[in-house]
């Protein structure tokens, strides 16, 4: 296979599991809020930043850095080189991960007295710190397979990682439920440590499988100096640490929320476990509703990567331009109707996801729902800006709109006719920052201009049918099975019978009035040649 088929192969590999993880991931959130409930969830939430964040400091970028390494060392031939590597930084990691998973357990009873959190919050963030030593070492032997381009094990120890967790979570949290919500959370929050064991599990065989076969090559090579211990780890950090800045950011926004909201809630009134609920509420139902759409653009972001940088390698300004207008037509034609639809069934959804018992979140939904358009505009950009090598642009955007977040987040929560809707805006309006500066940045470096009648206009008719549809559908179902049946059941259908009906009145209205071309439907993941046939087939498609 050469070389180039050989990154293909391995992108499209990761690109599918990093779909996949992220589906299983908002599933067992799902599942996990109908066991331990709002102020269940809440306790879970408040310890997955503060993992997320130290898991990020720990690992430093370390693994994109080994890869690298190890990359260059074979390409020359230089398998001791490659094998040195990957040694020295599974030392570092296997010391720095040790050490953080060490601290966070015995430091967790701090933690929680200086984000004044709910003390509850203190078993989970214990439970979870075994994680950060696995998955720090998982790393190291995911960055030494990645380096010689081979990619499924790493795919495969992610699902693996991501399914173990989500089993062993839900099973604790049923299993402790009944001696408490604590215990049920940290329950919950042991299965990401669990994951990480498994996956490290499933790396060590491959690891000692393929070592005989690669000590062979070590042996066969001609013997040559070796690079200082120093030499090698300033290279790797020199790597890694611009890399860290990148991968900081999402998990410090999210800790944002952790640290300013509970304390602004109850600030206002609210008492620890009413704030918990509230908490639970935003970050562990509606936050995990949210992110169901951003997996569209996830892909369409990992098809981009590629696609642009082909484009700057043909150095064809005009294919950068033309594929950048695409990427940033298509999604505003999908995030657009998706943040409505959302909005218009917030408490509709809920009740489907979690419950009616969890009606209530159905308000911080409503406001959450309107950050799908600047989150999706934010990771499709961020694709285009990492194919063009701009990879710090996006980085430092989102750090600028996690500032406006952070600020308004503590003035809106504290508002008591908002409260966690006042979070929620926050957010809204902090990722639409980050969002703007990258389409700015995009405009800058493409030629790319922004068109209001296209982007705009046009979807905003199709969005105002789609809408008729929804509310209606939803309306006429309720109605009809209402009185026939349970509520959940008759929510459910009418719920689910809206979002397709709305769906099918959509893509209509765009593809009757010509809005969408069949290269523009084609650059949709998996599912966009299919539905160019269909509609070819139909005859709607001009």
């Amino acid at each position: 296979m050469s070389s180039h088929s050989k990154f293909i192969r391995g992108a499209a590999i990761l690109a599918v599991a990093g779909i996949g993880v992220r589906l299983i991931g908002a599933v067992m959130k799902i599942w996990l809020a109908r066991i331990v409930g709002e102020e269940g969830i809440g306790l879970y939430q408040m310890s997955y930043p503060i993992y997320s964040t130290l898991l990020a400091i720990s690992t430093a970028g370390i693994p994109v850095a080994v890869s690298k390494l190890v990359a260059e060392n074979i390409t020359v031939e230089d398998y001791r080189g490659a094998m040195r590597v990957f040694r020295i930084a599974l030392l570092i990691l296997t010391l720095t991960g040790l050490a953080i998973s060490l601290l966070l357990f015995f430091g967790a009873p701090l933690i929680v007295r200086i984000s004044d959190s709910d003390p509850r919050a203190v078993y989970a963030i214990m439970a979870i710190s075994p994680a950060i030593f696995f998955v720090t070492v998982m790393s190291a032997l995911r960055g030494f397979f990645q380096g010689q381009q081979y990619m499924l094990p790493t795919a495969a120890s992610q699902v693996i990682e991501q399914v173990g967790r989500a089993v062993v979570s839900l099973l604790l949290a049923v299993t402790l439920l009944s001696r408490g919500l604590e215990y049920a959370a940290a329950g919950a929050a042991f299965g990401t440590a669990a994951g990480g064991f498994l996956g490290l599990l499933l790396l060590l065989p491959v690891y000692y499988l393929r070592r005989p076969a690669f000590m062979a090559r070590m042996r066969a090579q001609r013997k040559g100096r070796l690079l200082p211990a120093g030499r090698i780890v300033r290279s790797i950090f020199s790597l890694s640490i611009p890399i860290t800045f990148g991968s900081l950011i999402m998990p410090l926004l999210t800790l944002i929320d952790q640290l300013i909201v509970p304390g602004r809630l109850k600030a206002i009134g609210y008492l620890y476990a009413e704030a918990t609920r509230l908490y639970g509420q935003l970050t562990g139902m509606a936050g995990s509703v949210v992110y169901f759409p951003n997996v569209v653009t996830l892909a369409l972001s990992m098809a981009l990567v590629p696609a642009i940088s082909e484009a700057v390698t043909l150095r064809s300004r005009e294919l950068v331009r033309s594929r950048t207008s695409v990427s940033v037509k298509l999604t505003a034609f999908f995030s657009l109707p998706a943040a409505v639809g959302l909005y218009l069934l917030a408490t509709p959804v809920i009740i489907l996801l979690f419950g009616a018992k969890h009606a209530s979140a159905g308000y911080a939904l409503a406001y959450m729902s309107w950050s799908v358009i600047p989150l999706c505009f934010y990771v499709s950009t961020t694709g285009i800006l990492q194919g063009l090598g701009k990879t710090m642009t996006p980085v430092i955007n989102m750090a600028l709109g996690g500032a406006v977040k952070a600020a308004l987040a503590w003035h809106l929560t504290a508002v008591p006719s908002l409260h966690i809707g006042g979070a929620a805006l926050a957010s809204v309006i902090g990722t639409a920052v980050a969002a703007v500066l990258n389409l700015w940045a995009v405009a800058r470096a493409t030629g790319w201009r922004f068109r209001p009648v296209e982007l705009l206009l046009v979807p905003a008719f199709a969005v105002a049918a789609m809408s008729a549809a929804v509310s209606l559908s939803y309306r006429f179902f309720m109605g009809c099975l209402g009185p026939a049946y349970s509520f959940s059941l008759a929510n459910g259908v009418a719920t689910l019978a809206a979002i397709a009906l709305g769906i099918i009145v959509y893509g209509l209205f765009l593809l009757l009035t010509g809005s969408l071309t069949r290269e523009e439907l084609e650059l949709l993941p998996r599912i966009g040649p299919r539905l160019a046939d269909l509609a070819e087939r139909w005859k709607i498609l001009r």
